[in-house]
């Protein structure tokens, strides 16, 4: 053993500085926290959005738009979806069940068609709304739309 192979124990050096262990320390005193106010007290904890007093973004940012209470979200489905439906597992009835065995659209979701694409499978389609295109698109081809 020399002296200059000599290390100490392992864990028994903290990589962290102490902070309020005395003025020794060189983290005493006011350990960090400067002088006064809020933010050197013990228990501090600001707004979210606090910016010191100043005027937050959010009330600063003017206000404008609508979001209605009793709107619906729907999940949209386009005529392409249903065909690529029909043509890939041979179908003839597009439920709301087989969308969602096919994982177009989760249990909870309101399913709207829509009218994007073309349609030439006769398709006896079951959705919560439809649009006017996609009606006329599917009733066209000789299919029916039924709603939920």
């Amino acid at each position: 053993m020399k002296l200059h192979t000599l290390k100490p124990a392992e864990g028994s050096i903290k990589s962290r500085k102490r902070i309020g262990r005395g003025t020794g320390s060189g983290r005493g005193g006011t350990s960090t926290r400067g002088h006064k106010g809020a933010k050197s007290r013990s228990g501090y904890k600001s707004k979210l959005g606090f910016e010191g007093g100043q005027m937050p973004l959010q009330r600063r940012v003017p206000k404008f738009g609508f979001k209605s209470l009793n709107r619906i979200e729907c999940k949209p489905i386009n005529l392409t979806a249903l065909q690529e439906l029909a043509d890939k597992f041979n179908l003839d009835t597009v439920s709301f069940e087989n969308l969602v065995e096919h994982g177009l659209v989760s249990k909870k979701d309101v399913v709207k068609v829509l009218g994007r694409g073309e349609l030439t499978a006769k398709l006896n389609v079951s959705a919560h709304y439809f649009s006017a295109s996609a009606t006329e698109a599917i009733e066209k081809v000789g299919g029916t739309v039924n709603k939920i």
